[in-house]
């Protein structure tokens, strides 16, 4: 490997939107995201779940050929 073409590896904070905050490693000095774990829906449980049979039905009667 050639030295010093690699960027230094080091602990920073991690700072969420919502106010949460921990330590990890990065080659950034300051990391500032959006979304974390705590208040992802997903993770929170208030994801809205989506009418997919719903939306398969209507493809279907909408595309099916006619009968003769």
């Amino acid at each position: 490997m050639k030295a010093e073409i690699h960027p230094k590896y080091h602990q920073v904070q991690v700072h969420c939107a919502c106010g949460e905050t921990w330590a990890t490693g990065s080659t950034k000095s300051d990391l500032r995201i959006e979304i974390c774990s705590k208040c992802h829906p997903f993770f929170t449980g208030k994801q809205k779940l989506l009418d997919t049979a719903g939306r398969i039905d209507r493809f279907q009667k909408r595309y099916a050929k006619e009968k003769a």
